[in-house]
């Protein structure tokens, strides 16, 4: 269950970015998950809301995006998303392609109040 170890590597990113910025707190949390990078994203959900309780950001929601293959024909430099991890170019039939997306796990964007409009901050 290697989720543990990349929500941990998450949540100390946000923290770090947290104080590094002097933000007041941080809403949420948004993460681009590949289709080939390996991760469970139920896994990694479970695994952030577990480690956040008790810290600075026990409120922070993440957020995971799925991101499909996307393979590139080396043929006819057709893009396509691939479905049931058949690698085969749907437009001309080549097995000739390249991955181009689906190795993804990044951290896509950080939601944080507005210093002026912030409700709980009066």
């Amino acid at each position: 269950m290697h989720e543990l170890s990349i929500a941990q590597s998450i949540l100390d990113t946000v923290l770090k970015e947290k104080h590094e910025r002097g933000l007041p707190r941080v809403d949420q949390v948004a993460v681009q998950v590949g289709a080939l990078s390996g991760v469970l994203p139920d896994s990694l959900q479970f695994c952030f809301e577990a480690i956040r309780i008790d810290t600075e950001l026990q409120t922070c929601e993440l957020t995971i995006e799925t991101v499909p293959i996307t393979v590139e024909c080396r043929e006819c430099y057709a893009r396509t998303t691939v479905e049931d991890f058949l690698f085969v170019c749907p437009k001309c039939g080549s097995v000739h392609v390249d991955v181009v997306a689906g190795y993804e796990l990044d951290i896509s964007y950080l939601e944080v109040p507005d210093p002026v409009h912030d409700p709980a901050d009066p």
